[in-house]
């Protein structure tokens, strides 16, 4: 079964996937099986990686995560956290496939990458059900040479050019309708040319366009919730890394990025 942009669905013994076949064929390891000949489940095993010596793990945040596929690719198990995860550290209420949390993440960056917006481009997607439960994965695209936010304020500050990016960049993605569920200073990533990419946009949904002018309320929440996690690593940084002038800039970025969606 073929989706929307020649995306394929396959389903499988306790679930399904959904995967992108032309990012999908690729061979990280020139002595191994090509990955689109394999069973479609395999990909989200790490046994699977680790076997053709292609598995590394990502330290930080809540899920369980790897570079995989030569480093090329991000491979990510979801995981709860709260109180409910010590129900079930992985385990999520079936609602239907329309709610799985890896395949909505899947088609909203599959769209903003379609707009030309600096995401992570999604290979693929899984889920297991196991009577009221469903567990998920997905995979996506590494941002080559890149560095969360907090990281790279641990090392040095960022120049005024740096934060107007970053603004410039976020106003883009909510031109576009992007509402990221956890904005936050480590899922904001710059490369070693400062060019700024945005990860994680689990739970995040698709809205109507905000004006950088005048952000909706799911953008103003974002950007509030950034300003929050930028004040939380602050508290261990110089004061010049991060602080109320560097907000300002990240804010001008903003208001002056372009008024409308892209793509």
């Amino acid at each position: 079964m073929m989706t929307k942009a020649g995306v394929r669905r396959i389903a499988t013994s306790a679930g399904a996937v959904l995967a992108d076949p032309a990012r999908l064929s690729r061979v990280a390891n020139p002595g191994a099986a090509p990955l689109g000949t394999l069973p479609p489940e395999k990909i989200f095993e790490p046994e699977f990686w680790a076997a053709r010596g292609e598995l590394a793990e990502v330290t930080g945040g809540r899920g369980s995560a790897w570079f995989v596929a030569g480093g090329g690719w991000v491979l990510r198990h979801s995981r709860r956290g709260g109180f409910i995860a010590r129900l079930s550290q992985d385990g999520y209420f079936w609602a239907g496939e329309s709610a799985v949390r890896t395949f909505a993440e899947f088609r909203v960056l599959a769209e903003l990458v379609s707009r030309g917006l600096p995401v992570p481009a999604p290979i693929a997607a899984r889920y297991e059900r196991r009577g009221l439960l469903y567990r998920c994965d997905l995979i996506t695209e590494r941002v080559a040479g890149a560095r969360p936010l907090g990281a790279v304020l641990t090392l040095a500050a960022l120049d005024e050019r740096g934060w107007r990016d970053v603004g410039t960049t976020l106003a883009r993605l909510h031109a576009a309708g992007a509402d990221h569920a956890d904005l936050n200073a480590h899922n904001i990533l710059l490369d070693g040319e400062g060019r700024v990419s945005v990860i994680d946009f689990d739970r995040g949904k698709l809205r109507a366009p905000s004006s950088p002018r005048k952000p909706a309320g799911w953008a103003a929440r974002n950007l509030s919730r950034l300003q929050r996690s930028l004040t939380k690593i602050s508290r261990h940084l110089p004061p010049e890394r991060c602080s109320a002038a560097t907000w300002q800039w990240l804010l001008a970025g903003y208001s002056e990025a372009p008024a409308h969606a892209p793509g």
